[in-house]
């Protein structure tokens, strides 16, 4: 058993960093692009486009990972799962990309309008079918237990990309004044080629890399796939509801907008802000590799754990808020992150912090779905969170514009958060401390209050650091004083003594 805990922890480690280091990466990358491209217009198509793609991405693998790891486990033949399931989402990828191919021109102007160039869309699905069809040799990877050659090969394709970007930004225009006749093809303005041509080589090389996993002979079993869709089906019902609450705004923002012409100029300057705002769901996703594993091996000592499991909640509270004001607290540094066309956007900043914040709440609270085995609320309150981001898109984009995007991801995760907590208390309980969360909650909004009028009234950047430097301490101070067992520590526990 011992051993067993120790070989996860590690490959929870190893597949935690594999994850969460290509998405910062990828994060820094989707940065620069606003200090490379010449129109904000043009972010806002690459936030338009990335949005479809993780949405799409859902919908072609319809939950066949999950199958695919439930039935490689089950039936006593891995090998023929896994031909089967790549054999299923081979033949409805090229299904989709030929049908995408026949009506090319109609669906890139019903999706984009004058934006979105028929080659455009072309490129994208290109990119989407070569990352679907990764999709179960990665799971495979992770069924053989080889989380080196999987973290590896997810880093090749970010290197891979972010090389190639720098080479067509970066390379290319100095290479244009040395010699213009050999780099008389580029122009900056084709920005967006460059970088999906960058996405597509890397996807490709990724694809290419994890060919060995499929040298085998490849068997197709109909009854198998039957049991395997009835099982995973379901879960894209799931699936798509959790994707979409993170991407129905940047997906029908240039539908709902008024102003055509201007939509994706604001949806650029929401998307770019909205990455800072990202910093608090790198943390979440971070925290989700460590909890996972954590809650599901003390369950299986018993319910006397759960003390342990409102306390891992109260940690992430504390964090998670402590995160919001050290974000929001050195936004005047922060923000350039971002070119200063960008900047009338930072509004959205501490909304969308805090909904994301909601939603990692909500995500620990969900374990008593998941340790009842009740796993059918979490596709209900998806989908209230969905219903809820997806009207108050449709009913207030068009009157506020992109802060209508933040104030729905705000509520819609307050929402799901509250009726977790409420459904768990009734199905699971367990001793949260609603006391504690409330009072820091409550010491966090009065601080932030406190930096906005810094903002507003003291002119000095640095007086304006100062001062945020000091309210942070405050409240790293309380949560010391108040939270953490400092005082049973021998030395240090002298000054910390309750």
């Amino acid at each position: 058993m011992a051993n067993g805990m120790k070989s996860l922890a590690k490959e929870t480690v190893i597949y935690g960093v594999g994850s969460v280091l290509p998405k910062l990466l990828n994060w820094f990358l989707g940065l620069y692009w606003a200090f490379a491209l010449p129109r904000i217009a043009d972010i806002g198509v690459l936030t338009n486009f990335y949005a479809w793609v993780a949405l799409l991405q859902v919908i072609l693998t319809y939950g066949m990972e999950t199958g695919f790891f439930r039935f490689a486990n089950k039936e006593d033949n891995p090998a023929r799962v896994f031909s089967t399931t790549f054999l299923s989402i081979c033949s409805t990828t090229f299904l989709f990309l030929l049908l995408t191919a026949i009506f090319l021109k109609p669906l890139a102007f019903e999706l984009g309008g004058t934006e979105m160039k028929p080659h455009y869309l072309l490129l994208l699905v290109v990119i989407l079918c070569f990352d679907v069809l990764s999709a179960i040799p990665f799971a495979n990877l992770r069924f053989k237990k080889r989380p080196i050659r999987f973290v590896s090969i997810k880093m090749i394709n970010i290197v891979l990309t972010i090389a190639i970007n720098l080479f067509f930004f970066l390379l290319c225009p100095w290479l244009k004044t040395l010699f213009p006749e050999t780099f008389g093809w580029f122009d900056i303005r084709n920005g967006i080629d460059y970088i999906l041509t960058a996405n597509l080589l890397a996807s490709i090389v990724q694809f290419l890399l994890l060919t060995p996993e499929m040298r085998m002979k490849f068997t197709f079993d109909k009854a198998l796939l039957r049991r395997m869709l009835r099982y995973s089906l379901p879960l894209l019902v799931l699936g798509v509801a959790g994707i979409l609450n993170q991407t129905v705004d940047k997906i029908i923002f240039p539908w709902v907008y008024p102003d055509k012409a201007e939509a994706y100029t604001q949806l650029g300057i929401y998307g770019q802000n909205f990455k800072i705002a990202v910093i608090m769901v790198m943390f979440t996703q971070a925290f989700r590799y460590a909890f996972e594993p954590f809650i599901f091996a003390r369950n299986k000592e018993g319910d006397g754990n759960r003390q342990a499991y409102a306390d891992a909640t109260k940690y992430f509270i504390l964090l998670g808020l402590l995160i919001f004001l050290l974000t929001t607290g050195y936004i005047d540094i922060i923000k350039f992150l971002i070119p200063e066309r960008y900047h009338i956007g930072l509004k959205v900043v501490p909304i969308v912090l805090i909904g994301e914040l909601f939603f990692g709440i909500y995500f620990n609270l969900s374990l008593w779905y998941k340790l009842t085995d009740q796993t059918k609320w979490g596709a209900y309150m998806s989908l209230i969170g969905f219903a809820v981001t997806l009207l108050i898109n449709i009913l207030f984009i068009p009157v506020v514009g992109y802060m209508a995007c933040a104030w729905a991801t705000f509520f819609a995760n307050l929402i799901m958060m509250l009726l977790s907590y409420y459904m768990g208390q009734k199905n699971y309980p367990i001793p949260y401390d609603l006391r504690s969360a409330a009072l820091f909650f409550v010491l966090a909004a009065v601080l932030f209050a406190g930096m906005l009028l810094s903002y507003r009234y003291v002119g000095s950047i640095w007086a304006r650091l100062s001062i945020s430097t000091i309210l942070i301490a405050f409240y790293a101070w309380m949560v010391v004083k108040k939270e953490l067992p400092l005082h049973q520590l021998p030395v240090i526990g002298r000054h910390f003594k309750k």
